[in-house]
């Protein structure tokens, strides 16, 4: 019988009152949804995840909110739902403080965040943290973070990844470029060898600069890369950069697909497609038996906030879901941009299980998807006893080819502890995950691909100081639509949900 794959789990937080997907549950008596604003919080997060042998703690961020529901912010404001970010960037020196292998990846956009500034603070936080930090890369779309930024409008879609594709060039110049490992001397009368330390010169289309890196080589030198999109042109990107991959499939045949494509995208890049790992997200609900899961469900039912998930909706499909009725039933016809939407309602659907769902049969409502966005919107959500819901993973494990989950919670404290006490020892017993880190006090990239710096066969590798960079064609927008596609049976229109924006 052949050994079951093994599997890494990461916390995906926001560093804001409430989860990325259940709005609503500050209401709660017992949430602490409200110290988010304190390092405390954080601290306890980051020894909570070492205890359970989490690899990361995924920090999700957004620029201003979403301020499409009744024409503002007003109503997320009122909600306490996906505002009030703190930038997640500092908050990873305090959590390594107090930690020694879990890893914590910061989500940050290439559309508005100077290359030169970026490459400075992640080898800062590579150097502080001993070798723990991912980037989540991330472009920007919406409107509202155009113009906070000073912009009209947000590029298009397509150019977006082409500019952040030069950024990466750049970036990669200044982490693996500029010092050499044997830089750094403090010896004698030598600190740092100038004869081995070069200026970056780049004159591209988007990006110029001319200069040195302000920081000697890290212990990655480039975090670890995760990225998001799952559009064509998102998949491109990750095939060239990305060593991981944060999904947001709503079912197994769903994920399965977007992960052949992207695997068959890499390995056209010359990369081996087993070396770029996939963690979709999941929104657990776990007890010790399935009647106290249920309990639990309930709980969180009661303190949901369906205007607040009716206005994330609204910011991730630009449509203003206030001027329709709670009650009245919709479908994509009445509203505008309707095939789109109808693609967001299939994948509703195609995430819930008919047979034990009454509500699947009933039409949509506002106050239907406001309650479904609320609890875990897109993403499994499986409520059960800890074997079932050790059942789902496993399944998507064995089905998707996934390489682990990031882990979103619906109730604070309760659900990230559910997940230490519980479910890992049962990944555990099953042989799904390891009992302790491969390298106690490793670097991310060490624990999760088995080695410090970039693989050979990665795009980035080419930057390597010394090396003579291998000029690669710069992808077009007319390549987007040549990258390998799955065929599946069943599969609704996927329309992926943002991490940050």
């Amino acid at each position: 019988m052949a050994a079951k794959k093994r599997i890494q789990l990461c916390f995906l937080e926001t560093a804001c009152t409430g989860s990325y997907m259940a709005s609503g549950q500050w209401r709660s008596p017992t949430d602490n949804g409200k110290t988010k604003d304190r390092l405390k919080y954080y601290m306890d997060l980051a020894k909570l995840a070492e205890r359970g042998k989490i690899s990361a703690i995924f920090l999700a961020d957004w620029y201003v909110g979403f301020d499409v529901y009744g024409g503002g912010l007003d109503t997320m404001l009122a909600s306490g739902h996906q505002v009030a970010h703190l930038d997640p960037m500092p908050i990873i020196s305090a959590m390594a403080a107090v930690t020694d292998t879990v890893s914590f990846a910061a989500t940050v956009s290439t559309s508005y965040v100077n290359p030169y500034i970026l490459a400075r603070q992640f080898s800062t936080l590579d150097h502080l943290t001993n070798g723990r930090v991912g980037w989540n890369i991330v472009t920007s779309h919406t409107k509202g973070a155009a113009k906070a930024m000073g912009q009209e409008k947000p590029v298009e879609h397509d150019e977006r990844y082409l500019v952040a594709d030069e950024y990466m060039e750049v970036v990669y110049k200044l982490w693996e470029s500029s010092w050499a490992d044997d830089s750094v001397v403090w010896d004698h009368d030598l600190a740092y060898d100038p004869s081995k330390i070069k200026k970056i010169e780049h004159k591209g289309k988007y990006f110029s600069m001319s200069g040195r890196s302000q920081l000697h080589p890290s212990p990655q030198r480039t975090p670890v890369l995760f990225q998001a999109g799952t559009s064509k042109s998102g998949i491109g990107f990750a095939s060239r950069h990305a060593e991981a991959m944060f999904l947001n499939p709503c079912n197994v045949k769903q994920g399965k697909k977007v992960i052949a494509e992207a695997r068959a995208a890499a390995a056209a890049d010359g990369r081996d497609p087993a070396s770029l790992k996939f963690f979709p997200c999941i929104v657990p609900i776990i007890g010790r038996t399935e009647e106290e899961a249920k309990e639990k469900h309930e709980k969180a039912l009661n303190v949901a906030d369906v205007i607040g998930g009716l206005a994330q909706f609204s910011g991730y499909t630009g449509i203003d879901m206030s001027v329709f009725p709670l009650d009245e039933p919709f479908t994509s016809s009445t509203l505008k941009g309707g095939a789109g939407i109808q693609s967001v309602l299939n994948a509703f659907e195609a995430s819930t299980d008919s047979s034990s769902d009454a509500a699947s049969s009933e039409p949509w409502t506002p106050r239907r998807l406001g309650m479904r966005m609320a609890l875990g919107g897109l993403h499994p959500c499986p409520v059960g006893s800890v074997s079932q819901v050790a059942d789902v993973f496993e399944e998507w494990v064995a089905e998707a080819d996934c390489d682990g989950f990031n882990v979103a919670y619906v109730s604070n404290p309760g659900s990230f502890e559910d997940v230490v006490d519980l479910l890992v020892p049962e990944l555990q017993r099953r042989g799904l995950m390891w009992d302790d880190y491969d390298f106690p006090g490793g670097t991310f990239r060490e624990n999760l691909l088995g080695q410090r710096t970039l693989r050979d066969d990665h795009y980035g590798s080419n930057f390597k100081y010394g090396k003579e960079v291998v000029k690669v064609a710069k992808r077009e927008k007319s390549e987007i639509a040549d990258l390998p596609e799955v065929k599946e049976k069943n599969v609704p229109a996927f329309t992926s949900q943002p991490i940050a924006i």
